[in-house]
């Protein structure tokens, strides 16, 4: 421990004494140590130093049960600072351990460490943590499995085993100077150089043969796949060549099951798949690649691992490999996302808000950034730029969180972010010039403690049109109502579903269409909100909402850790 800042270290772990004695009590209590530092891996046929956690790529798996809480200390030996999120764990009243850089907490300075106290609630089934500073996450990421509670059990037979498979990218280049040369040129990142299965890329990539990813089972036991979208910025079709799959559960809600020969998965979402080992003993291909509706850089190739059978037979000469949508099969993916509904049961009921107090609507667009001169890679010599409801959003140099607890703004942040666009006009169609520029700063939008919140996502098509995952720290919510073209407030409310729509942490906005969204804002604090394609949450897709407190200790933002990281240069 020499190696970090004693004060750093003393106060972590008072604040780390202080959390206990605040925690759950009614579940398990879980410690992880979490060490953060540079690590050599080797893919195709090249090696490079990546930001790990614990050395390895995924990082560490956190397994817990339902309504247990997990103390994570976060030792960062790397180089620079960052934060880490735990996606889709609501934090109830725990904003301070949520995680995205100068929003809810300061980066972890190099050489200093910081406890996070993680608290599950509602979650079952399977969520994700990763770092949420810059492009961080691109290494920095790992699962969640929530098991049952004790003397509960899934809504489904229990399976023989299970076993997660997290879908990542893979740049050759520097990924941190890969978003600041970008962000500096005005012009699109550069797009990954492979997809990963568990940290590999498979047979189709050069120099990766020898380390696919296997999948080892025995003929007719039942396997849970815990399948994790953390790719960098795009969307995955996803399957197992010969073998069905039953889709139980997504963002760790369940779901009623959906028997299907693919899934379509944005970034950000996770979903529980049932699969049964009931083909010839042999190796079939499991397969990823890109689902992109737009006109958009991408990365258009494919990457696999392998279910194995265990026994005693010849390897084939030519392994299955699953038939996938084209990447732009724009039709496959919404037959695949139309079908997902709630499980609704007795023992895993939903709450849709039915009296909704709080209405906004909220414009998505990529825009163009003025920049003088012309000089910048961007579309008419501009920069490249992205916004909800035509502000494009900017980090402050401290967090939200602590600014708005403590009652000193001083600037940090504007209440004045809008509950509709500026103006309408035909955002899915001949858009002209309209809202091409946004405005940039720092404007949050303030709800009502209890209120029934009601969100409508409208993609427009300004540059370039496409499927925006939006991401909503803080809670789940249910998809309401989707569709294509402008949203009418009169006759596509009649469309919602009420009765069974799916609960999750991130939905895909369709491309030139509308998502509408419901959850009631029970939970107090300071909560994020960007779309998960890393490119447009660089560009200002992002905004925060803030809960205020209610009148009870009960519904109020739960008193800071003793020890915070400082807001200083990282």
């Amino acid at each position: 421990m020499g190696f970090y800042n004693k004060m750093s270290c003393v106060l972590a772990f008072l604040g780390f004494m202080f959390l206990g004695g605040l925690s759950n009590a009614n579940g398990a209590i879980h410690h992880y140590d979490f060490v953060l530092k540079e690590t050599n891996f080797t893919r195709l046929c090249s090696t490079k130093s990546i930001l790990t956690v614990n050395g390895s790529l995924p990082g560490p798996t956190i397994t817990i049960r339902k309504g247990d809480t997990a103390f994570v200390n976060v030792h960062n030996q790397g180089l620079y600072g960052l934060t880490i999120h735990w996606h889709g764990v609501k934090q109830p009243r725990n904003p301070w351990s949520d995680g995205p850089e100068n929003v809810t907490q300061c980066p972890i300075a190099a050489g200093t460490n910081f406890t996070y106290e993680v608290i599950f609630s509602s979650e079952e089934g399977t969520l994700w943590w990763h770092a949420h500073s810059d492009w961080t996450r691109a290494t920095v990421y790992g699962a969640i499995v929530i098991l049952p509670a004790l003397n509960t059990t899934y809504p489904f037979a229990t399976p023989d085993a299970q076993e997660t498979l997290v879908l990542a990218s893979w740049f050759k280049g520097d990924v941190v100077e890969i978003i600041e040369e970008a962000l500096a040129s005005g012009g699109d990142p550069n797009i990954s150089d492979a997809f990963l299965i568990n940290g590999q890329p498979g047979d189709l990539y050069d120099c990766s043969n020898e380390t696919t990813y296997r999948l080892l089972v025995d003929y007719g036991k039942t396997y849970l796949l815990r399948v994790i979208n953390a790719v960098m910025n795009e969307e995955q079709f996803f399957a197992i060549a010969n073998h069905t799959l039953t889709v139980v559960a997504q963002d760790a809600a369940y779901i009623k099951p959906i028997t299907t020969s693919y899934i379509m998965i944005t970034p950000g979402q996770t979903m529980d798949i049932l699969v049964t080992a009931n083909q010839p003993p042999s190796h079939y291909y499991i397969a990823s690649k890109a689902f992109v509706d737009g006109s958009v850089p991408f990365n258009n190739s494919t990457t696999t691992a392998i279910v194995q059978y265990n026994g005693n037979y010849s390897a084939p000469f030519t392994t299955p490999f699953p038939t996938l949508p084209d990447y732009d099969n724009q039709t496959a993916a919404d037959n695949f996302t139309s079908q997902i509904r709630a499980l609704a049961s007795k023992e895993h009921p939903i709450s849709v808000p039915l009296e909704i107090h709080s209405k906004i609507i909220i414009s998505i667009a990529i825009n163009e950034r003025i920049c003088p001169n012309s000089n910048c890679s961007g579309p008419h010599g501009n920069a490249l730029s992205a916004s909800l409801n035509n502000i494009s959003f900017e980090l402050p140099s401290v967090d939200i969180l602590q600014a708005y607890y403590r009652g000193n703004n001083n600037g940090v942040y504007s209440t004045s972010f809008p509950n509709k666009p500026p103006y309408y006009f035909n955002f899915t169609g001949d858009v002209g010039n309209n809202t091409l520029y946004p405005s940039f700063g720092t404007r949050v939008r303030m709800i009502k403690y209890g209120a029934g919140v009601e969100i409508v996502f409208q993609g427009t098509n300004i540059i370039a049109p496409e499927n925006h995952p939006m991401h909503l720290h803080g809670y789940s919510f249910y998809v309401v109502g989707t569709g294509y073209g402008n949203f009418n407030s009169t006759t596509s409310p009649k469309t919602y579903n009420l009765v069974d729509p799916p609960e999750v942490n991130t939905i895909g906005v369709p491309k030139n269409g509308w998502a509408a969204i419901r959850f009631v804002a029970d939970n107090p604090g300071v909560w994020f909100m960007h779309c998960h394609l890393e490119r447009h949450s660089s560009w200002g897709m992002d905004t925060v909402l803030i809960v205020r407190n209610g009148n009870t200790t009960e519904s109020k933002i739960r008193s800071p850790p003793a020890y915070m990281p400082p807001c200083s240069k990282s």
